[in-house]
């Protein structure tokens, strides 16, 4: 196996993966930038609970009216390339949502970032996994490791802008340009050619719209297993961001401050799990990790849920963070070398898949809370753990 020690292109392959970093690092960056100003422009808007509620189900809704057109357009533009300009497009967008003046506008300009963001997202994967079969080791998971760190960054600058009172027009124009001129300067270093360069023989390259359609009726099963696998993902951190908050001051009496403690340990260790991800990857595999995830994710949480205390409740986060962290890559990757199909097509499937799944879960979770409560919504969190245990089989051994 060629690795980056022994390949004459190693230099190259060491550019292409800062660069990809780089255009991962800007998407999380450019998304969490108005994240923490939403309230300003609820309030500028003057939206009720009901109409906000309705304009930021906008974007998701844009990301999965997009995500299916992802793969052909990863091949006719290239992977690099269209994720490098669609961060340009984005940044344009976000800076739309920050100027709307109506709540129409702002419902728009919302259903415009889920659109580009959503292909975005798959041409960053697709070209992150192009220099992993170059480099013949697992690196996907620093990618999304760096997304979380561009994540946090981009949210530390928006509220830093909050406190200078830095209008909101002037903060996204600032921070657009400047992630932008990042991404378009990444390009240069991004791997040439055609995408199906070093992809094996008999997987995806070079395949028919017809025969496509074929392998996906073969392999159907397969892809709603990856599906399930990154939606147990994705969930457990939506219950970090969405819920843990509120389980903790509301349901176990916690105050404000040392509530807010449970999404810092669930995002905390998620961030930990995919720095260490790619060597776990390498010494056990794909499948081996997951399953000690899916396990560490159901006994951490369903002990926290079966002994409530805050304590335990912020060791059950930590638990399920941690063992979740590899689990929306792995899936990705999985989808990326499935048999027959067109490059991109598995890879833009399950993300398109994924988000569906990712907007069903909250009213899901909330509806289990009205019906009994939250703690026993949060059985999810186990439950998510247990699915991953059954269907990990799906995913790559130890090589």
């Amino acid at each position: 196996m060629t690795t980056p020690l022994d390949n004459p292109r190693a230099p190259a392959l060491h550019r292409a993966r800062v660069a990809v970093s780089a255009l991962f690092f800007c998407n999380g960056a450019m998304y969490a930038s108005i994240l923490p100003r939403y309230p300003e422009i609820k309030t500028a808007l003057g939206l009720s609970d009901a109409a906000y509620g309705l304009a930021i189900a906008a974007l998701p809704v844009g990301a999965l009216v997009s995500g299916l057109a992802a793969a052909a357009l990863v091949r006719r533009v290239g992977s690099a390339r269209l994720a490098a300009y669609g961060s340009v497009v984005l940044a344009l967008a976000i800076l739309a949502v920050g100027l709307s003046a109506t709540p129409l506008l702002f419902a728009l300009a919302l259903f415009t970032v889920g659109l580009v963001d959503s292909v975005v997202d798959v041409a960053q994967n697709a070209h992150g996994l192009r220099v992993q079969r170059g480099y013949g080791r697992s690196i996907i998971n620093s990618f999304h490791a760096i997304w979380s760190l561009g994540a946090v960054s981009g949210g530390l600058l928006s509220a830093g802008a909050v406190a200078l009172r830095l209008p909101l027009a002037a903060h996204l124009s600032l921070t657009g340009a400047l992630f932008s001129a990042v991404a378009l300067l990444a390009l240069r270093s991004c791997l040439p050619g055609p995408d199906e360069v070093g992809r094996r023989p008999g997987r995806t390259a070079g395949a028919s719209v017809g025969g496509s359609l074929a392998a996906l009726r073969r392999i159907a099963p397969t892809v709603a297993a990856l599906a399930l696998i990154a939606v147990a993902g994705v969930t457990v951190e939506d219950v970090g961001g969405s819920w843990s908050s509120l389980y903790l001051r509301e349901s176990l009496g916690a105050p404000g401050a040392l509530a807010a403690l449970g999404y810092i340990s669930l995002v905390g260790f998620h961030f930990l799990g995919r720095l260490l991800g790619d060597g776990m990857v390498d010494r056990l595999g794909q499948r081996a990790v997951a399953r000690l995830g899916g396990l560490l994710a159901a006994v951490g949480m369903g002990a926290a849920l079966a002994f409530p205390t805050v304590p335990s409740t912020l060791l059950g986060f930590a638990a399920a963070g941690f063992g979740v962290a590899t689990l929306v890559p792995a899936a990705l990757q999985a989808a990326d070398a499935l048999p027959g199909l067109r490059p991109g097509t598995g890879l833009a499937l399950l993300t398109w898949l994924m988000r569906l799944g990712f907007l069903l879960s909250p009213p899901v979770i909330g509806l289990i809370s009205d019906a009994s409560d939250l703690r026993t919504a949060l059985l999810v969190v186990p439950f998510a753990g247990v699915l991953v245990l059954v269907l990990s089989g799906v995913l790559r051994p130890r090589s």
